[in-house]
């Protein structure tokens, strides 16, 4: 499937706002009323309210999001220093 990428935030934010709208409405509308015959029903409710919600905060807050992260230097270090010694070791080695 090939999609032109200047609509690459837009499907990132539908597929964000869609996936975490459904599972923490699911989760929070059984906690707060329980499963019972108008489950499905005050669910799907909420959830789209959710979702609409969701949406274009995933919309707007990846931007800056982004911004913040691009900002952010990452590094990789080894998790302990048995790994440092075990890796210093093997490149004497080589």
């Amino acid at each position: 499937m090939n999609i032109n990428i200047k609509y690459k935030n837009i499907i990132f934010a539908f597929f964000m706002s869609f996936s975490i709208s459904f599972f923490l409405s699911l989760i929070i509308v059984s906690i707060n009323f329980g499963i019972d015959n108008e489950f499905f029903q005050t669910w799907i409710k909420i959830w789209l309210q959710a979702f609409v919600c969701a949406f274009f905060a995933a919309y707007f807050f990846s931007k800056g999001i982004h911004k913040i992260m691009n900002k952010i230097n990452f590094i990789e270090k080894p998790r302990s220093k048995e790994n440092t010694r075990f890796v210093e070791e093997h490149t004497k080695e080589s």
